[in-house]
């Protein structure tokens, strides 16, 4: 089955997700409910099954508190009515707005409990530790994850933003004190943004059998082709940030070989770039944001783009350089 239709397991997670996983970032931000809902229509519509949301989205919006993105969510499962079929996953314990940084028990069980009232539902599908948090024994808080689980509050549980050396004592904890174990984790990864700590995650991952969903999987939409040398900076939230991390050397090479390949395939920018991250051997699904009905169908669109060996390796050689 080719498109959003294939699917992909993750980890130990008992249901499958789509090879792309829509980013809930944007609910609440620079995606009114009404846009939200449209693009996640469109995504559904398209054979897609994973959303992501976290509790602290979208906290950095003036007069936001964190939270708008998981209610704009179960706005949308309330208004669809039978959503069984879609896998909802957030995040609890990074700090923005209302929310403090942290994974003890009591933190856990309360960013749960908010979890489930602003999404409307009675079980969290899959639940992530936005952050590691060396403060808190790991025992503590893979003991609490698997109280939620055990309670049916929670389907499935995974790590977020983990080192390598973390994300395998946690496994070890968990193994040791009969706790619920991370089934995946969700790195800062693309074709650009290659840390070596998050590549010794990412190894781990491959060599445990755990999911990996990237994170920026669009380096904030320069991979998309939305920055060009020469340009004027668009003034949008993220242009600051995208031109002090990518607007170099390396960034344009990359950019320049990505859409030369997309205009030899057909194809965009942004489904060369998506289409890697499928084809890479330890990522389950990236995650993209999206805020219309024409960029889902884009996104859409990597999920059939299959790139050759030589262009994957070329990109590959590009971004470890």
């Amino acid at each position: 089955m080719s498109g959003l239709g294939d699917r992909r397991a993750f980890g130990s997670m008992v249901r499958q997700v789509a090879p792309l996983c829509l980013g809930g970032n944007v609910f609440g931000w620079t995606a009114d409910q009404e846009t939200s809902f449209a693009v996640l229509d469109a995504y559904v519509a398209a054979g897609g099954n994973f959303i992501d949301s976290a509790n602290i989205y979208s906290a950095w919006v003036p007069g936001n508190q964190g939270g708008e993105s998981e209610r704009i969510l179960g706005d949308w499962l309330k208004a669809r009515g039978d959503a069984s079929d879609v896998i909802i996953a957030t995040k609890l314990g990074m700090e923005g707005g209302a929310f403090r940084k942290g994974l003890t028990r009591d933190l856990i069980r309360r960013g749960v409990e908010g979890s489930l009232e602003r999404l409307g539902v009675d079980r969290i599908d899959l639940l992530y530790a936005h952050e590691d948090d060396a403060a808190t024994p790991l025992s503590e808080t893979m003991e609490a994850f698997d109280e939620v689980v055990r309670e049916g509050l929670v389907e499935a549980v995974a790590a977020s933003n983990y080192s390598a050396a973390r994300l395998e004592e946690s496994l070890q904890v968990s193994e040791q004190g009969g706790y619920v174990a991370f089934a995946g984790l969700q790195p800062h990864f693309n074709l650009l943004d290659r840390d070596p700590e998050v590549l010794a995650a990412i190894d781990l991952c491959d060599a445990r059998s755990l999911g990996v969903a990237p994170y920026f999987a669009l380096a904030r939409g320069f991979l998309a082709g939305k920055y060009h040398p020469g340009d004027e900076i668009p003034g949008t939230p993220r242009a600051a940030g995208v031109q002090r991390d990518y607007f170099n050397d390396r960034g344009w090479h990359m950019l320049a070989a990505v859409e030369r390949i997309a205009g030899e395939r057909g194809a965009t920018a942004a489904q060369v770039s998506l289409a890697w991250l499928m084809a890479h051997p330890a990522v389950t699904c990236p995650i993209a944001s999206a805020t219309s009905v024409a960029q889902v169908t884009e996104l859409v669109g990597a999920a059939d783009l299959v790139l050759s060996d030589e262009e994957f390796a070329e990109l590959d050689r590009l971004g470890a350089a």
